[in-house]
């Protein structure tokens, strides 16, 4: 069933870059079959990698925003047990200005690197290592179209941290779960589950799983695993260097 239905994609005329990204919301295994049929990636990394980084800079415009990346670039780096003295804090907020800058740029070069990065783990597992057939420009056009969900989530983070005057995650757990103490490992990790980055692997599983004719659900189950072990280590980590309560 699932070979007939990419097949039968290959024939039709593939949808235009504004129909794939609605689609990857609204239809995402209908539109990925299109993708594997028709694996077109370039419009859609580059339009997907500029909303991120517009929706990521947009909050450091604002003078409120900007001491907010200030605060939280000290947080972080004091979660990993790093002690930030008065100079240190004095040339960091020397350069804060150019944080929207060097943040765009950042994010405009360093993006695609990583989804070829994870574009090439998925290939070596389910093609190298379990003998699945999909070439790795196919793996590649599904991993950036999957970017359309992280897309939309810098949007709305974005746009409400310009709101408040903020940097900050409104869509991870710990932002539901008050009760929890910022700076304990239950806090850090709740702080690390983000809603719309579980959306974002969902529907990454549902391409593979087209593109592999495989069963969404033991993708998932695989991805989720990864990312809970991931999430988990790095509170761990910053819950012995930065301490915890």
């Amino acid at each position: 069933m699932a070979e007939t239905s990419v097949l039968s994609g290959a024939t039709r005329t593939p949808p235009g870059l504004l129909s794939r990204f609605f689609g990857i919301v609204t239809a995402p295994r209908t539109t990925y079959e299109s993708v594997v049929a028709h694996p077109r990636w370039l419009g859609m990394l580059v339009l997907t990698t500029l909303i991120v980084a517009a929706g990521t800079t947009l909050p450091m415009t604002t003078a409120a925003g900007r001491e907010a990346l200030l605060d939280k670039q000290v947080q972080q780096m004091e979660a990993f047990g790093m002690t930030v003295n008065g100079e240190m804090y004095q040339q960091m907020r020397g350069r804060i200005g150019l944080a929207p800058y060097t943040t765009a740029g950042g994010i405009i070069v360093v993006s695609p690197v990583i989804l070829v990065i994870l574009a090439g783990i998925l290939f070596a597992v389910f093609t190298a290592g379990m003998g699945g057939t999909a070439s790795f420009k196919q793996v590649f056009a599904v991993v950036v179209h999957a970017g359309v969900i992280s897309a939309l989530g810098q949007v709305f983070t974005g746009a409400l941290n310009y709101l408040q005057g903020t940097i900050a995650s409104a869509t991870n757990l710990a932002v539901l779960l008050p009760m929890l103490a910022e700076e304990s490992f239950p806090g850090r990790l709740a702080g690390l589950i983000d809603l719309f980055l579980i959306w974002w692997v969902f529907v990454l599983a549902i391409g593979v799983a087209v593109l592999y004719r495989r069963r969404t659900q033991p993708i998932a189950v695989s991805l989720f695993g990864v990312y809970a072990v991931i999430a988990i280590a790095a509170a761990a980590v910053m819950s012995a260097f930065g301490g915890s309560k």
